[in-house]
């Protein structure tokens, strides 16, 4: 079974709406994609660190009987684990406030040895933290050599703007690791200016193979070499956004694993290919905005196996 390595922060989100909280849950965009992926069965091993305190534990627990491999998690010693709170807005969006302390060492443990079968996924600013991307650099080259398929999602922050003169050049970096880079538009904006798949394509056809870019509930729009795709997006009423970016990676890849493509194949890929890695993507996203859940259900998982 090929190997997924999901690489982000952890946290415990507790959601609030008009004022009171209605939910907690282990979150970070790439530990929501594992759990998904880890309810599907599939052999996925989460890189993070989180502290070894109650919040730590409970992350622990939630992660290994969702079927998700720890062995790469660092805990660590004095300090308590990130709390995220998310606010709301009347259409279901959410706002963030973080409450984050680290040690002075993050992610103090070996990195595992990698395959051209391995599948990469990082991002957020989880990936432009300069002393997690110099811990981080060595194991994304690994990849590149290895022959691994890289995949990177920016899921850039307004609130990280200020630092855009340190992030920037990573962001950059990043992007030239990545085979697929998956963005949304808002990720975009913030970050080339571009408004459309097109204008952010253009800022990146030389660094990666692909671009997928999603823009909340308009049509997701694939770029690889000379072709442009649209795919439709079912209207629903959302219950919360949180999460639909990154069940949509899960998705994904899990498209990838079912189509069983990799990095050599990538460019060369048929409309149907394309279409039975994107569309898998669409209806994970859709799935998790009708609950306060991050990550697919259970039985929704169960369906999708079956």
């Amino acid at each position: 079974m090929r190997r997924i390595f999901a690489i982000g922060e952890s946290l415990l989100d507790i959601i609030f709406k008009n004022g009171k909280p209605v939910s907690s849950t282990p979150g970070g965009s790439m530990l929501n994609t594992a759990v998904s992926l880890g309810r599907l069965g599939l052999d996925v091993h989460f890189i993070s660190e989180y502290g070894k305190d109650a919040v730590g534990n409970m992350i622990e627990d939630f992660l290994r009987n969702n079927g998700v491999c720890t062995d790469c998690v660092y805990r660590y010693d004095g300090f308590a684990t990130s709390l995220a709170l998310a606010f709301l807005d009347g259409k279901n969006n959410a706002e963030y406030s973080f409450y984050k302390r680290y040690p002075e060492n993050r992610l103090d443990m070996a990195f595992p040895e990698l395959t051209g079968d391995d599948i990469i996924l990082y991002g957020s600013f989880y990936g432009i933290e300069p002393d997690i991307y110099d811990r981080l650099k060595p194991f994304l080259e690994q990849a590149h050599r290895k022959n691994a398929l890289v995949i990177y999602d920016p899921n850039f922050r307004k609130a990280h703007l200020s630092g855009m003169d340190t992030y920037r050049p990573i962001m950059m970096e990043n992007f030239g690791h990545a085979d697929m880079v998956k963005g949304s538009d808002e990720d975009f904006e913030l970050i080339f200016g571009a408004r459309t798949a097109e204008e952010t394509w253009d800022f990146l056809r030389n660094k990666c193979n692909m671009l997928i870019y999603t823009a909340n509930k308009n049509d997701v729009e694939l770029c690889v070499e000379n072709m442009h795709i649209s795919y439709p997006v079912p209207p629903i009423a959302p219950v919360s956004t949180i999460g639909a970016g990154d069940s949509f990676n899960a998705g994904l890849i899990s498209g990838l694993i079912r189509q069983r493509i990799g990095k050599d194949n990538l460019k060369h890929l048929s409309d149907a290919q394309l279409a039975l890695i994107i569309n898998p993507a669409i209806d994970f996203a859709g799935h998790v905005c009708m609950s306060y859940d991050n990550y697919i259900s259970p039985d929704f998982a169960k369906e999708v196996k079956n």
